[in-house]
């Protein structure tokens, strides 16, 4: 269970280097790959080349445990034989992310393959969180939830109108002021055209949630756990739209569009967290 919460959080970890690399222009940092630049595998005293190949260090982190993950999941006592097999396509989908950030590389940060590079990125990290949450039920003897089928087909409308909203999201960083490398400007849609998306998602996924959050305030004695995950993902939330609404009042300082990002992978983690507990809780008996 520690390595596939590790697992998940270096997933996370990843998705915020990432788009440290982005908002700073560094792109295009290094020229070479696996090492930084042709003649040399380190980076040169370059701000811009030290942070893309940070970004690939750190890459060796998920890298590693998503792996490790994947081989000990088919072994794990009471793990569902799918969720081992999600395992191992977390694993492919993050050794899958090497090549795709060389090719987004050799095509000057094109938008499709950044934004690729990113969702791929919010996938695996959802496929992490999956697992970690069935490896914490493994070790706790957990049963399903004593929850109705229309509540949990909410959630997954809840997370898939959050997967709709992060999607919009990236297509707005891609249409704003930080495309990824200062020499290499190409955008896809209007800054405009892509708020107004990104907002109609926002109000998609707050109804959807809304929803979910008040049949589980009005159950809260039932499905203790539930709530409280549910609370932990209200909270990341209201976090994420007050610094959302900042960045946008500041005209986007890659700063806090970076808090933003980071807010963003976290809540992303916390609905699927919560979704996938709707699916797989303890007994309301038994917690």
């Amino acid at each position: 269970m520690r390595l596939a919460l590790a697992s998940a959080v270096s997933l996370w970890l990843i998705v915020v280097t990432g788009a440290l690399v982005r908002l700073t222009g560094s792109g295009l940092g290094c020229d070479s790959w696996p090492g930084c630049e042709s003649r040399s595998f380190f980076p040169a005293n370059d701000a811009h080349g030290v942070i893309e190949f940070g970004n690939r260090v750190v890459a060796i982190l998920p890298l590693s445990l998503t792996v490790i993950v994947a081989a000990a999941a088919f072994s794990m006592r009471g793990l569902p034989p799918w969720a081992a097999y999600v395992a191992v396509l977390v694993a492919d989908g993050t050794i899958a992310q090497a090549p795709l950030g060389l090719i987004t590389i050799k095509t000057d940060l094109h938008p499709l393959m950044v934004m690729s590079h990113f969702l791929l990125a919010l996938v695996v990290l959802g496929g992490a969180v999956v697992v970690a949450v069935e490896a914490w039920h493994a070790t706790r003897d957990g049963e399903a939830a004593a929850v109705p089928a229309a509540v949990r087909r909410l959630g997954l409308v809840a997370a898939g109108a959050l997967a709709i909203l992060i999607t919009t999201g990236a297509f707005v960083t891609a249409a704003g002021p930080h495309p990824g490398d200062k020499a290499t400007i190409r955008r896809m849609f209007t800054f405009d055209g892509t708020v107004w998306l990104h907002v109609r998602a926002t109000a998609v996924f707050g109804l959807a949630f809304l929803a979910l959050l008040v049949w589980l305030t009005r159950r809260r004695l039932e499905h203790p756990r539930l709530w409280r995950a549910a609370l932990v993902a209200v909270a990341l939330l209201l976090v994420q739209m007050a610094v959302g609404e900042w960045q946008y009042r500041r005209a986007l300082p890659w700063e806090i569009v970076l808090v933003h990002v980071a807010l963003a992978g976290a809540v992303w983690a916390a609905t699927v967290a919560l979704v996938a507990l709707l699916w797989r809780s303890p007994d309301p008996a038994r917690a």
